[in-house]
C-alpha cells in the first residue's frame, strides 16, 4: 500500500482530534506529506472517521491527481496542496471546525494571545489572523488561506474554521489544540471583562522556551 505509514498517521490523527473534541462527525480534514515523493495522504471526503482505516485514505500527487486509494479526497484538497506548494517546511496540515476558534472566525476576529501557548503559532504572526471568506472547497478559499497564513503556522478561515500547519503531524495537532484552548480562554475571559494580552517580547520568549521544552537526552539521572 502506497505511503502506508502516512495513511495510518492520518487515521490516528483523526482519532486524536475526535477524542479531543476538535472534530465532529465528518467535519474538518488533515493531511501528511511524504518528503521524498511530495505526495500527500489526506482524509477522504464524507467518511465517518471512527470507521476509517488506512486503506480508505487517498494519496495525491502535487497536482491533486490520485495515486492510490479508491475514495475521493477531502473537499479541501486544493487548500492543502496550496499550502504545501507555498511552504516547503510544512509536513502536515490540520483543518478543524473546533467550537471556540470557529467562534472567532465567525466574528471575523483574530484569536488574541491571552496565553503563552499561542506562541506555538509563531510569535511574529500573532494574534492568529483571519483569512477572507470564500466557499468551502473553492480555489479562492485556498488562495485566501495561503495569502493570510504566509510564514505563520495558524490561520482562521472567516465563518468556517481553523487551519494549522507544522513540520510533523504531531506538531500540527498540538498547535490545533493550543489555538482552540486559547480561543476558549479568551472567550471565557470576555464574559468577565477585557482579557489582557501578551506582548511581542513575552511571546517571543515563550516561543524560544518551547524549542527546548520536554525530555532531552541529558534530562534526568
Amino acid at each position: 500500500m502506497l505511503l502506508a505509514e502516512h495513511r495510518s498517521a492520518v487515521v490516528a490523527g483523526c482519532q486524536r482530534l475526535l477524542a479531543s473534541g476538535l472534530l465532529r462527525g465528518t467535519s474538518g480534514n488533515l493531511s501528511v506529506r511524504d518528503r521524498d515523493s511530495q505526495a500527500i495522504a489526506i482524509t477522504p471526503t464524507g467518511i465517518d472517521y471512527p470507521a476509517m482505516d488506512a486503506a480508505d485514505v487517498p494519496v495525491l500527487d502535487g497536482n491533486g491527481d490520485r495515486l492510490d486509494g479508491t475514495l475521493l479526497p477531502s473537499s479541501e484538497w486544493a487548500l492543502h496542496l496550496a499550502i504545501y506548494r507555498q511552504r516547503p517546511d510544512v509536513g502536515a496540515v490540520v483543518h478543524t471546525h473546533s467550537m471556540f476558534a470557529t467562534t472567532f472566525a465567525a466574528l471575523g476576529e483574530p484569536v488574541p494571545p491571552v496565553h503563552y501557548l499561542l506562541a506555538r503559532a509563531g510569535s511574529d504572526w500573532l494574534p492568529v489572523p483571519v483569512a477572507r471568506y470564500a466557499r468551502y472547497g473553492s480555489q479562492q478559499l485556498a488562495e485566501n488561506c495561503v495569502r493570510t497564513l504566509a510564514a505563520g503556522n495558524a490561520v482562521l478561515l472567516a465563518n468556517h474554521g481553523l487551519v494549522v500547519v507544522g513540520p510533523t503531524l504531531d506538531a500540527a495537532l498540538a498547535l490545533a489544540d493550543a489555538v482552540e484552548y486559547t480561543a476558549e480562554l479568551a472567550w471565557r475571559a470576555r464574559q468577565l471583562g477585557q482579557p489582557r494580552v501578551l506582548n511581542a517580547d513575552q511571546l517571543a520568549d515563550a516561543a524560544e522556551a518551547f524549542r527546548s521544552y520536554g525530555q532531552t537526552e541529558s534530562s534526568g539521572e
